[in-house]
């Protein structure tokens, strides 16, 4: 295939401010985490596909399955769709006063 750019599990992205390895990023609606660190404006690589721990909305609650979303301005995961950016599915049940979530990203939101 002459069109063929990349498989695109991994992006290079402008950093939306400054990132820390594993930090979540959220441009436009691409999402991901990023692969290393990088100053605000700089490229990062973003993985946008696999399995994460992310930091969560304590009050969040959700089932295996359900749809996660990102609250950029709290960057956090929720269960919350309104306002939001889907990101995935939670891959374990999120409680009430857990501040991490298990996340699949699905890379193509």
């Amino acid at each position: 295939m002459k069109n063929f750019v990349q498989p695109g599990d991994t992006i290079t992205l402008p950093a939306p401010a400054a990132l820390s390895s594993g930090d979540a990023v959220l441009v436009g609606t691409a999402f991901g985490v990023a692969c290393g660190d990088a100053a605000s404006g700089a490229a990062v690589e973003v993985k946008t596909t696999g399995v994460f721990d992310l930091k969560a909305a304590s009050a969040a609650t959700a089932a295996v399955g359900a749809a996660a979303y990102w609250d950029n301005t709290g960057k956090e995961v929720n269960a919350t769709a309104s306002g939001n950016t889907k990101i995935g599915v939670f891959l374990a049940a999120k409680t009430n006063g857990q501040t991490t979530a298990r996340v699949r990203l699905n890379g193509a939101f």
